[in-house]
């Protein structure tokens, strides 16, 4: 008897020490391989990338450009097309070495930034503390002890806003509006009727908030045009901090989708000099943007255009589901308002992607005005007098994106557009158009994504472009778009000797088999074609952006790359409902943004399998942040058996208990659109897989308790579930986001790649030596 036993026995114990060899141990030294693909061990090695342009009176401009070796300085003149070493920078090395007792090389220089002087004959520069004057002739460096020529807007504290002449700054002081000289440093109040809840220029959409006042100074610096906010019967959201001995309680004014009362504004023009306050005869508008959930996302106060000559004051007023736009002018005098044009429309109204694209243009009695009714971004031609429209500008299966300049003088519009080169829907290109919709003209031709930036008099810009996978070529430009010089081409060299790879564009096809998708795939350096490896895909579903963020060269993009080393594919794709495309594209989940792209996902890992054979589609891993902490765990709830392992974090899981504007801007209002169908929490008891949980415990954008209903309800269906807090970090997690990382690729090693990680890994964040 004992003797047949022992058969068995030898089977499992044999099927033990196989099991045990399988079972896969990564080292330290593979997640130190990882962490060198993050960004801050991959910028470093990107030489002659990055050109920051700071422009002079004269239209020069010089930059400081990073370089293997350190960094160098260079002179732009447009008008000649030249670049040149904006100074010796080995001679000022030796003489500010003298100067100091220090050495310094000229590569190694120890500043930044720096200003001329005396007719552009010197530099001056702050050095070891001290600042410091150097001859561009002779080379003889001194101590210096002049001050700036000009106080600019280094003078405006980070809770003021400075007036265009750079003389005032106006900021809040209980509830009302005030002004400081900034040359006698005398203040006056501006409002005296502000109070708690129904103060002036109050900076508060909910889900971000500020001291610093949201307003738009006239081009003369003698109005402003700003607002008194009423939020006195919206309801507050409570965070309380986490400390030995009693909470805080941090308490604010925070409206959620179906509130019967949300944030309002009562439109107002104050005369600086007279301290009168005229108001802007309309009723409250809602506390809502053309371009976003917030009245300030420009950082200023959004969509009040002034006329050139400071004596009105166009504006847009956006219904609270965002299906109505009324443009309206107001005269700075007297308040009185002129209703000029009104767009309805069926789901939401945006005014551009990135900025908003309508302008006022008093001299010729004209708007700019921007719209999708055809489909697609475009930009029209107005009638200012009757409101009637007198042509389409800009047309095609294309979308404008930003409207940078118009010249009034020639009529031609400069702006971004997407959807223009057939190769990838998101590369933007830079384009002028005239007035007249006649002779549309691409003044940045190269294949790729183009950032562009203007000279201040507009004559010139400065173009870098790129690819995900081909670095970037920066060039100057006049506004014929001809080429005056090249600036620099980004060297990879460094980066590709450390086994660094870029990722992979590809396209699929979207759920409904018709829709092209555009994605990245990031994949091992080491990658075996004969091996099966698991997916993970990294998800932000918009509806306000998306998965894959900039089209343009990133050496590091978030820790995809890393993930790839430790022995996965990763993928981000762009899909359905995602902006930048067309209209009927971006709608295509209104109403239900539960689907979060999810379909589309499905569809491009099925068809990425079935292309490449090293994809597990067994093994199937999903995370995101925000909207994508929401959409990981819909994919872990509503697809069960394809989705594996998820990793959600600081989730809207619920937009009935997220800030109202999103909501009600993407799904309608709460009468027209099921929000309860849509919270995950009802769908908790579906959850097969591994799911991991993180938030946030000061999380004033979205509220950690979207996270604290769906362990709830997970609890409630006896399902396992991990969860990891951080008790005062915010939305993004701040000091703790390392951990957060570290914790994010333990999980998937252990419970996707079946295999065990190193223990408590630390990821370390050095800076560029460079900068």
């Amino acid at each position: 008897m004992k003797k047949y036993l022992l058969a068995p026995l030898f089977v499992a114990a044999v099927s033990l020490t196989v099991n045990a060899q399988e079972q896969r141990t990564l080292t330290e030294k593979d997640y130190a391989r990882a962490e060198r693909m993050l960004s801050y061990k991959t910028d470093p090695l990107v030489d002659r990338a990055r050109v920051q342009p700071h422009w002079l009176p004269d239209g020069r401009c010089w930059y400081r450009v990073l370089t293997a070796e350190g960094s160098e300085f260079v002179l732009v003149n447009p008008a000649k097309g030249a670049r040149t070493a904006a100074f010796d920078q080995q001679r000022l090395a030796a003489a500010l070495s003298k100067a100091t007792g220090k050495t310094y090389t000229a590569h190694q220089l120890p500043f930044y930034t720096f200003r001329f002087t005396n007719e552009g004959k010197a530099i001056v520069f702050q050095a070891d503390g001290r600042q410091w004057k150097c001859d561009l002739q002779s080379y003889a460096c001194a101590e210096d002890s002049s001050a700036a020529p000009a106080r600019g807007k280094r003078a405006a504290a980070a809770n003021e806003v400075l007036s265009p002449d750079g003389r005032r700054a106006a900021f809040i002081k209980d509830h009302n509006l005030w002004v400081r000289d900034l040359a006698t440093n005398q203040t006056i109040p501006l409002t005296t009727d502000g109070v708690k809840d129904f103060g002036y220029a109050t900076d508060n959409a909910g889900w971000t908030h500020s001291d610093k006042p949201v307003l738009r100074w006239s081009h003369d610096s003698k109005k402003i045009a700003t607002f008194k906010q009423d939020q006195r019967n919206v309801g507050d959201m409570y965070l309380v901090t986490t400390n030995v001995g009693k909470p805080v309680l941090h308490a604010w004014k925070y409206p959620l989708p179906g509130d019967s009362v949300i944030i309002t504004i009562r439109r107002v023009i104050i005369d600086v000099d007279q301290r009168k306050v005229i108001p802007i005869q309309v009723p409250p508008d809602p506390h809502r943007g053309t371009l976003s959930d917030d009245i300030s996302s420009s950082g200023t106060f959004d969509d009040v255009d002034w006329s050139d000559d400071n004596t009105q004051l166009a504006f847009v007023s956006t219904s609270r589901d965002h299906k109505q736009e009324k443009l309206r002018i107001a005269d700075a005098a007297t308040g009185q308002v002129r209703e000029v044009m009104e767009e309805v429309v069926p789901t939401q109204y945006e005014s551009g992607q990135g900025a908003i694209n309508w302008r006022y243009l008093k001299r010729s009695n004209e708007i700019i005005w921007y719209s999708e009714r055809d489909n697609w971004g475009h930009l029209y031609l107005y009638d200012a007098a009757t409101g009637k429209l007198k042509h389409q500008v800009t047309k095609g299966e294309w979308v404008v994106t930003r409207l940078l300049k118009v010249d009034e003088q020639r009529r031609q519009l400069y702006f971004m557009a997407v959807g223009r080169d057939p190769r990838n829907p998101y590369f933007a290109r830079f384009c002028k158009i005239g007035f007249d919709g006649r002779h549309l003209v691409e003044l940045t031709p190269e294949t790729g994504d183009h950032d562009i930036e203007l000279s201040p008099e507009g004559d010139y810009f400065i173009d870098s472009y790129s690819q995900p996978d081909v670095p970037p070529v920066t060039v100057l430009r006049n506004l014929d778009g001809k080429l005056l010089a090249q600036l620099e081409k980004a060297d990879i060299s460094r980066l590709t000797a450390t086994g660094w790879k870029a990722p992979q564009p590809f396209s699929v096809k979207a759920h409904d088999g018709k829709t092209d998708l555009y994605g990245l795939m990031f994949t091992p350096s080491n990658l075996d074609p004969q091996k099966q490896y698991p997916i993970i895909d990294y998800i932000y579903p918009g509806p306000q952006g998306g998965s894959v963020g900039s089209w343009s060269f990133q050496a590091g993009r978030r820790d995809h790359q890393a993930l790839a080393e430790l022995g996965f594919i990763v993928i981000a794709l762009e899909g359905t409902s995602n902006p930048l495309r067309s209209k009927r594209f971006h709608d295509m989940s209104y109403g239900n943004m539960a689907e979060n792209t999810l379909p589309d996902q499905v569809a491009g890992i099925r068809q990425l399998a079935a292309r490449y054979s090293y994809i597990d589609t067994a093994r199937i891993g999903i995370w995101g942040h925000s909207g994508g902490g929401f959409a990981t765990a819909a994919a872990m709830f509503r697809y069960p058996d394809f989705f594996k392992v998820g990793i959600a974090e600081s989730g809207n899981h619920d937009n009935r208990n997220y800030e109202d504007d999103w909501g009600e801007r993407y799904n309608g209002l709460v009468t027209a659109s099921d929000y309860a169908a849509q919270a995950n929490q009802r769908y908790a008891q579906n959850l097969k897989g591994k799911l991991l949980l993180a938030h946030g415990l000061m999380d004033d954008n979205v509220p950690p308790y979207n996270t604290m209903l769906v362990v709830e309800a997970l609890a409630k269906a006896n399902k396992d579930y991990d969860l990891i807090v951080f008790p005062n970090a915010r939305h993004g997690y701040g000091a703790y986001s390392p951990y957060m990382t570290r914790r994010r690729w333990d999980y998937f090693v252990q419970h996707l790649l079946h295999a065990t990680p190193p223990k408590e890994y630390e990821l370390k964040a050095t800076p560029d030596p460079r900068n």
